[in-house]
């Protein structure tokens, strides 16, 4: 299941766990601590803490909801920031897999984390975030759960200085503020593919069944053969739908529907159905299906338009994904963070 950083309150979110930034002693704090006591019920939740008594920091310990929403709180306490030289680091991932390991223990199907160590404990927000990331997205690569990072001052999440003003830079220069082209590029580039169609159906059929194959392209590296296609079939892929092109994609790219659906940050039930010829994704998840499969900007229109879709100079959101295509970066935890950055929705989930 996927990962999503989303602005919520944490109290309120209707998951099965919720995570505790704690304090070792597991005494109610401030900050997320305090709001989790004072929501699940100041004297439940502190006495079931002081039955547990203690709690080091990057491990967690759990209990019961009470009156929150979520059945259980995963308590987790986070390293103390000291300028990154006393295994801070190690400690705050710890804090991660320690709680989705006990929240998979207890068959939690979701969980939310807030970013911890985050606040008073002065964790630089970057490289926390960074951390919460790649531990959450390395159990998820083998585990199935629906995670989520709340955050509810949208200035928590911060990506690079350089990968702001990259993308910033990008906007600056490929954004239009024009409403119709979108529109207009989706028209003419389906208008170019009916046209493609139409030729081909008038072709003589005494032309189309002696149409030789098309001539081997230059020899790939070793265990990169590709297979000539016939300029009949070349053709004929201009009516695939978005499932048959997607499928094909994941073939020609030698890769598996988990593995695909994994790095789209979708589930497999959504994935599934796209399977289907007669589903139609959103697209949101069409673009993180191509940013799975590493497809590169005219690939990735390709399959949109299959879907209905295009990219426009006059949507953000869309200028933000061509940047990414177009730098080579595939990493779609990145590509989401940046996304939330800018105020965006964010792909797959």
């Amino acid at each position: 299941m996927p990962f999503e950083i989303i602005r919520n309150d944490i109290t309120q979110m209707q998951v099965d766990a919720i995570v505790n930034a704690a304090n070792t002693a597991l005494a109610p704090g401030g900050g997320v601590c305090g709001a989790i006591f004072r929501a699940a019920g100041w004297d439940d939740m502190q006495r079931a803490c002081r039955a547990i008594g203690h709690c080091d920091a990057g491990q967690a310990v759990i209990t019961k909801g009470f009156d929150l929403q979520a059945k259980y709180v995963i308590h987790t306490p986070g390293p103390i920031w000291q300028g990154g030289r006393q295994g801070e680091a190690q400690l705050l991932r710890s804090c991660y897999t320690s709680s989705l390991q006990l929240a998979k223990k207890k068959k939690c199907k979701s969980i939310a984390f807030p970013l911890i160590s985050s606040g008073i404990y002065g964790y630089p927000k970057a490289e926390a975030l960074r951390i919460a990331v790649d531990a959450i997205g390395a159990f998820l690569a083998e585990h199935e759960m629906q995670v989520y990072l709340a955050v509810f001052d949208p200035n928590t999440v911060v990506i690079s200085q350089k990968l702001f003003a990259g993308i910033q830079a990008y906007i600056d220069d490929h954004y239009v503020e024009e409403h119709q082209v979108g529109r207009q590029m989706q028209t003419e580039f389906l208008f170019r593919e009916r046209q493609l169609h139409e030729q081909e159906m008038q072709m003589p059929q005494t032309f189309q069944a002696s149409m030789p194959s098309m001539p081997a392209a230059a020899a790939e590296p070793p265990g990169q053969e590709k297979k000539a296609r016939s300029l009949r079939d070349l053709v004929h892929q201009l009516d695939d739908t978005f499932s048959e092109m997607l499928l094909r994609l994941i073939d020609e790219k030698g890769m598996t529907d988990v593995e695909v659906y994994k790095r789209a940050n979708i589930d497999r039930k959504l994935f599934s159905k796209i399977r289907k010829s007669s589903y139609n994704p959103s697209k949101q998840t069409a673009i993180a299906l191509a940013i799975a499969l590493r497809l590169n900007l005219d690939e990735t229109k390709d399959l949109l338009g299959r879907a209905g879709y295009a990219l426009s100079h006059s949507n953000k959101f869309d200028v933000i994904i061509e940047y990414f295509i177009s730098e080579g970066i595939y990493d779609i935890y990145e590509i989401n963070e940046a996304l939330f950055t800018f105020e965006q929705k964010t792909l797959g989930a």
